[in-house]
């Protein structure tokens, strides 16, 4: 009777430790690492994809949850995820929420050959998050970075108001109480800028400043501003629209005679879209959708977007792959 209770004891064991992905008490043995990779469709999925396979690591090697780090986060605070990727602000309020929880909260940095190869295959760029960005790091992490960035309508918005909504995003920042305008700064004001035409009056802007613009100028056929203008921005519960929200209120306040309105959206590839129909004035977008808009590829193919241009840089959405120093895993190599 003993032995069989002592066998029926095992093979629950054996289908919990298999429910929670195989891990033994250093979350790493015992079968392959339960991984975060993000929802289906979203930009976070889509790099951590190539991220992998820029290690080389294919579905045999690791069990891939569709989590955002919202969701994730549980499941590293209660050992049933060892690694999530997200591709979130800086810093995250939710990974200094993972380190209050657990205290042992860790990034992991991608190699020099990685970052190369999420470059060329995704058009993200190499970015260092600095030792100083969470009190538990203690050197620089290596990762890539999309940029956010407004893009304005250049049937809509004259090259005047192209240069108030430039001067005054840099200008007034530190009016704006959200955290990441902290990155709307002159030194990064023409990241993402790369292969995307710039408005005239935010161009005119930035080399006032003494910036270098190295980029095509758009065509603006807007000569007038409409009065009241209308700012795409994301979902309720993200980063786009609250901050979106305190900007369109500082250019409000300090363009005469224009009110710009922020309105919920789903975010960058729709105030793409929209923007080409005519339907709104500015938007908030990733500079990958953005290159996709005006080549006409991905989302857009055979449909590109030609009425938009580049007017700044809002701030970095910064790839940051996060587990805990109890799994064990210090590099994607130890997924294998």
């Amino acid at each position: 009777m003993k032995k069989t209770i002592t066998l029926m004891l095992v093979s629950i064991m054996a289908l919990v430790l298999a429910a929670c992905g195989g891990n033994s008490e250093d979350g790493t043995g015992g079968g392959n690492a339960n991984v975060a990779i993000g929802p289906a469709g979203s930009g976070t999925q889509a790099a951590a994809k190539v991220i992998l396979e820029a290690y080389e690591l294919g579905e045999d090697d690791f069990s891939a949850y569709e989590e955002g780090f919202g969701n994730a986060k549980d499941g590293l605070q209660d050992g049933n995820i060892d690694v999530s990727f997200g591709l979130l602000g800086l810093p995250a309020g939710s990974v200094n929420d993972l380190q209050a929880t657990s205290g042992d909260a860790k990034l992991i940095g991608l190699s020099d050959e990685a970052v190369a190869y999420v470059e060329e295959n995704l058009g993200y760029f190499g970015y260092t998050i600095s030792s100083d960005a969470y009190d538990f790091l203690e050197e620089d992490v290596q990762t890539v970075t999309a940029y956010a960035i407004l893009v304005g309508n250049t049937d809509t918005i004259s090259e005047e108001v192209a240069y108030e909504l430039a001067r005054i995003s840099v200008e007034h920042a530190d009016e704006n109480t959200h955290a990441q305008s902290a990155h709307m700064t002159l030194e990064n004001a023409l990241s993402g800028l790369p292969g995307l035409p710039i408005h005239p009056g935010a161009k005119k802007y930035y080399e006032e400043q003494g910036l270098t613009v190295d980029a095509e100028v758009a065509d603006v056929s807007a000569t007038d501003t409409a009065s009241q203008l209308v700012l795409g921005t994301g979902s309720a519960g993200g980063t786009y629209y609250p901050l979106g929200g305190e900007m369109a209120n500082l250019w409000t306040k300090y363009i005469d005679g224009v009110t710009v309105t922020a309105t919920e959206t789903g975010a960058s590839v729709e105030n793409l879209a929209t923007i080409g129909q005519g339907d709104m004035d500015l938007g908030m977008t990733v500079h990958v959708p953005a290159l996709n808009a005006y080549n006409g590829e991905a989302d857009f193919e055979g449909k590109p977007v030609e009425n938009f241009a580049f007017i700044g840089h809002i701030y970095p959405e910064v790839m940051q792959i996060i587990t805990r120093e109890s799994t064990g895993i210090n590099s994607l190599d130890d997924l294998k």
